[in-house]
């Protein structure tokens, strides 16, 4: 389109998220995209002409971001546009949400719960009341500041050299007191946050296999939790494991995909959770005839020998962090599971003996 001059084009930390910031001689609008490019929210951010008395694009962002009706907005004669120098994106730590800032301080705020096609645009500073465009900030403003604040401090810290030491130390100190001695140590990040690495502890003559488990996973808050729920802090922290009698290397592969996916498919892993296999040809060989993945916090209702090890009592900045346990399930089973329910599931697969481990 000609006569756009874009102000802020910026990809989230977890490349699963896009802000554009977009002005031409009417509007300026901001548009949250998703990873693939495809518009998720548009936000009305300021007129900059006369506005119009009555709507006259029926609620509808139609190639252009539309006039907000004067009943709306701030400056119904229009406002002069934003100076791009001075606007720049704060992303929430969950890596779903975006606040904008500008010289006058919060411009707008598109929270992770922010849906268009549910009607839920994002905050806008120029905005009164509700429209299918924006809605106002101000009356939200008190709750949401301490998000963005939050969300500086929180990259200011990652960005610190000592930042991942600490969460790399929290939980090895954790799985070293839980499980036992370590073995291997692999690095299965993809060059973005979250940095993610993967412990193993070596099978011993009390417990017949080995366990994996993530390391990084609890260094970031999973996104989408509070389009659910008001308090997320219980359950916005988690790490993966594993038990397996393959050989290590090969298993760990499992979460290469897997330990990342919150972040990038923008989603929350809770006890329960079923998750598609990704189809990846490297370690399609060591997944069998898995298409899926259970996770649980607790897997003892499943066979399989010795109980695993209680790996409770890790907190991280705060929160406290919930091991979900990853046992591969085929297709028909993760379909089963979507039709009734995981609980259910886990009756059937105990009822015949399915044990939790890969092997």
């Amino acid at each position: 389109m000609t006569g756009i001059d874009v102000l802020l084009d910026e990809v989230s930390p977890y490349q699963s998220r896009r802000v554009v910031v977009e002005c031409d001689s009417h509007t300026t609008a901001a548009y949250l995209l998703d990873a693939r490019g495809r518009i998720r929210v548009p936000v009305w951010l300021a007129n900059h002409e006369v506005a119009p008395v009555v709507d006259e694009s029926g609620g509808l962002f139609e190639g252009r971001a539309p006039l907000m009706p004067e009943a709306h907005t701030k400056h119904p004669p229009g406002r002069p546009r934003f100076d791009p120098s001075c606007l720049r994106a704060v992303w929430f730590e969950e890596g779903d949400g975006v606040a904008l800032v500008d010289e006058e301080g919060l411009l707008a705020v598109i929270p992770g719960w922010a849906e268009a096609d549910s009607g839920l645009p994002g905050y806008a500073r120029e905005a009164i009341g509700r429209s299918p465009y924006a809605w106002e900030l101000d009356s939200v403003r008190e709750q949401l500041w301490p998000r963005v604040v939050h969300a500086e401090a929180y990259w200011d810290w990652r960005r610190a050299s000592g930042a991942w030491r600490s969460v790399q130390r929290t939980v090895l100190s954790h799985l070293n007191r839980t499980v036992g001695d370590p073995g291997h140590y692999w690095d299965v990040s993809d060059g973005h946050p979250p940095l993610l690495r993967v412990s193993e502890r070596p099978a011993t003559a009390e417990r017949p296999y080995t366990i994996l488990s993530t390391v990084g996973m609890c260094g970031q808050r999973m996104p989408t939790l509070d389009r659910y729920m008001a308090d997320t802090s219980a359950y916005a922290r988690v790490e993966l494991a594993l038990a397996t009698t393959m050989p290590a290397h090969q298993a760990a592969r499992i979460f290469r995909w897997i330990g990342a996916f919150p972040w990038r498919a923008v989603t929350w892993f809770g006890h329960g959770h079923t998750v598609k296999w990704l189809d990846n040809a490297e370690d399609r060989a060591m997944r069998g005839g898995a298409g899926a993945v259970l996770l649980l916090s607790g897997p003892t209702p499943l066979s399989g020998g010795p109980p695993p090890p209680d790996l409770s009592g890790l907190s991280f900045q705060g929160d406290p962090v919930h091991w979900l346990w990853a046992v591969p399930i085929t297709r028909p089973e993760h379909l089963f599971a979507k039709e009734h329910d995981s609980a259910t599931l886990v009756e059937k697969l105990a009822a015949e003996g399915r044990s939790w481990i890969l092997t």
